[in-house]
């Protein structure tokens, strides 16, 4: 039987990623749709808990220039849905997202630990089951510069040919994006109680670590095309949450250099700093390939011969960035995690296109989601 979930903070960082990676299982889960204008009104609110088995309480203010609208907001949310959980008397699983920071001396903390208590009090007053998850720092794809965390702020300003600056190098406990969700979503399945749950942290670096790690992807990889040497987990995700900060739209697409003698041209398609697999294609005119997206894979397209229309649009959104390419002029286009991309023949000629990705392609895990672009 389908679950329907609904997410508060759905447009959130956390929310975002949990939204669509929910909806990568349909026979599984119905996503109820929620406004932050919900809270707003009664009514509206009523109907999306009445029609939930489960909320993630996600929405949240983390940062404000005064703190106490920080702690009167985040109580304020968190009364809203306990409000409206008695006045439909939902028995609703509700997994609130608390932070391993509820006991520090802020307004913050006290807000998640005092809010995560209001959730408890109401579970055990009613039929509601209520787990209370304790998480570290997040970091990933598509998160808020100067709010979401330190990699979302180092992100932008090194992509966009600023200077970050280190103010205390201590280090930070994270957990990337695709492992919270997959955490939330074991608790959403196993459907017991969990008042106070720590998610642990799998990653632990320094802060200089982090921002040397990002400036060395700059210049191998943003301005030299160079898929750097990525030894653990962590930096896979660190490279890939990189490159989703990356001007996509305007750098893409990339051309080669090209080395011309008597004997013709020859052009060095791709260096690497790790393994993968490569492929080659031919396409008809007028054919399409593609319309699928990844989470982990990096991708690489470079079109050798013939003329192609590469397609890419980020899941949960309409704009689609058209990259026109012609072998007279070799380039590549590298495909970002949670980018839905094709490409088509539009010549009148056979297209050769070569193809890496960083893993050979393994059909019990394929990490390829089909979907129109």
């Amino acid at each position: 039987m389908k679950r329907k979930i609904g997410i508060t903070g759905q447009y959130g960082f956390i929310g975002w990623h949990l939204y669509h990676t929910l909806g990568l299982d349909p026979e599984a889960y119905d996503r109820i749709s929620f406004e932050r204008s919900f809270f707003n009104s009664e009514d509206k609110l009523d109907t999306f808990v009445s029609q939930c088995d489960v909320i993630v309480h996600l929405a949240a203010l983390n940062r404000h220039n005064d703190p106490k609208v920080i702690y009167d907001t985040n109580i304020l949310l968190v009364k809203k849905m306990v409000a409206s959980l008695e006045r439909t008397n939902s028995n609703a699983h509700v997994i609130m997202s608390s932070s391993s920071k509820e006991n520090n001396d802020n307004e913050y903390g006290k807000s998640k630990k005092e809010g995560r208590e209001l959730f408890l009090d109401w579970a055990n007053n009613s039929k509601g089951t209520f787990s209370g998850l304790l998480i570290p720092n997040v970091f990933g794809p598509f998160g808020k510069p100067n709010y979401n965390s330190v990699v979302a702020t180092f992100c932008h300003k090194i992509t966009s040919n600023d200077k970050p600056e280190i103010h205390v190098d201590s280090t930070v406990s994270l957990i990337y994006i695709n492992e919270l969700i997959q955490e939330i979503i074991k608790i959403i399945q196993i459907g017991h109680a969990v008042n106070k749950m720590t998610i642990a942290a799998t990653s632990h670096i320094k802060v200089s670590k982090i921002l040397a790690l990002l400036n060395s992807y700059k210049s191998v990889y943003q301005l030299n095309g160079e898929i750097p040497a990525l030894s653990t987990g962590f930096e896979l995700n660190l490279f890939n949450t990189f490159r989703c900060y990356m001007d996509v739209k305007n750098h893409f697409p990339v051309k080669f250099k090209q080395n011309t003698d008597l004997r013709g041209s020859f052009v060095e398609i791709i260096r690497l700093g790790l393994g993968g697999q490569v492929s080659f294609s031919t396409t008809v005119p007028g054919i399409t390939r593609g319309n699928h997206f990844h989470i982990r894979k990096i991708e690489r397209f470079a079109v050798i011969k013939g003329k192609a229309l590469i397609q890419l649009r980020r899941i949960g959104t309409d704009e689609v960035l058209d990259f026109y390419l012609d072998g007279d002029e070799p380039a590549y286009v590298d495909m970002p995690i949670w980018y839905t991309h094709n490409i088509k023949n539009i010549g009148e000629e056979v297209l050769y296109t070569n193809f890496w990705i960083n893993e050979p392609y393994n059909s019990e895990d394929s990490d390829t989601y089909f979907v129109e672009v």
